[in-house]
């Protein structure tokens, strides 16, 4: 019985949410396992295992790939030897000298190379995994490290949000929709975005797309970005042309520009915004210096910086970091494409 209440339950929350959150990730996460050549060789005798570990990375450590692990268990049992060890790289000719120079440090008494056997070689990965998906693959080459972050690997599986969480997760990007098509309505791009404080469920801010408008540069992001400002006592702009775009009055708002200083945040930190379509460079750069915290956008965009055409949200070089996530009522948003409010009341 416990199975099927199981697969009932799923099937009502797939009917209850027929859309999935996916992950924006990096392109380290996204990126396949590369491998590269190395010299290898049998350890014909298992108790001999741990000196040649000790003397052979004494002269050529695995420093630049902690990753990889010195050896292998043999995975036949029909195997004439029970490990297998990583002697030194081979992807150049100062990699095959050293496997010689290993070798030839035998006869010197330098090192005992005892209980190995013939060297061969064979591939390893070449980057540390970061997702299960790379490290079952990377796995499969040669055995390495893999320390897990259960938060990736919750989203992959589509774990990561509860039942509850997805219902606001709807209804916040309804409201971006409904943004988008009050905008079509005034001749504007059917965009719509909406800010939210997760904290306490606040709409803070609702806005389209403006840029036919009196700025070019106002897409939606920014509108509702500087809508934010607004209702913190700044922004630079006035949208009393767009009813459409409307925000809400902190409760700490005061005339002046918003600061640490004043007990508010840094416009958008720890907020999230929701958008029906991915943003552009522009905005993702926005987003950044606004520190928000999430974005969830509904389709992808050709000209997309959140996972398209650049995955900007998780550079390094950047002071900033937010997570993304798209797919939230995907089809819908993919219809505002088509959607023209002139002939809509």
């Amino acid at each position: 019985m416990e199975p099927q209440c199981k697969r009932q339950k799923t099937a009502e929350l797939e009917d209850a949410f027929p859309w999935q959150v996916v992950p924006v990730l990096s392109e380290r996460e996204l990126r396949h396992v590369v491998l590269m050549p190395v010299y290898a060789a049998p350890v014909l005798d298992k108790k001999e295992a741990s000196r040649l570990v000790k003397e052979v990375s004494a002269i050529y450590p695995l420093g630049d790939y902690p990753h990889l692990k010195r050896v292998r268990a043999c995975g036949s049992v029909d195997s004439s030897h029970p490990l297998e060890m990583i002697l030194c790289l081979a992807s150049g000719k100062q990699e095959q000298d050293a496997l010689q120079t290993l070798l030839e440090l035998f006869p010197d008494g330098q090192l005992d190379l005892y209980g190995l056997g013939e060297p061969f070689l064979t591939q390893v990965p070449v980057y540390p995994p970061v997702t299960r998906l790379q490290y079952e693959e990377a796995a499969s080459h040669w055995p390495v490290s893999f320390h897990e972050n259960k938060r990736i690997s919750q989203a992959m599986s589509g774990c990561l949000f509860t039942p509850s969480e997805k219902a606001s997760m709807q209804s916040h990007m309804k409201l971006a929709i409904q943004a988008a098509q009050r905008g079509a309505r005034q001749g504007m791009k059917p965009v719509g975005a909406v800010v939210v404080d997760p904290a306490t469920g606040r709409v803070l801010a609702e806005g389209h797309d403006c840029r036919d408008g009196f700025n070019p540069l106002l897409h939606a992001a920014m509108v509702c970005i500087d809508l934010v400002a607004c209702g913190q006592g700044g922004g630079a702009y006035s949208f009393q042309d767009y009813p459409g775009c409307t925000f809400l009055p902190s409760a700490n708002n005061l005339d002046q520009s918003p600061s640490l200083a004043n007990g508010l945040p840094y416009i958008c930190t720890g907020y999230d915004m929701y958008l029906t379509r991915e943003p552009c460079a522009m905005c993702a750069m926005a987003l950044v210096h606004s520190r928000i915290e999430r974005v969830f956008y509904g389709v992808p965009s050709p000209h997309g910086a959140l996972g398209t055409k650049h995955h900007m949200h998780c550079r390094k070089d950047l002071n900033h970091r937010y997570e993304v996530f798209r797919g939230i009522l995907e089809d819908q948003c993919r219809n505002l494409e088509h959607f023209s409010g002139l002939n809509n009341p």
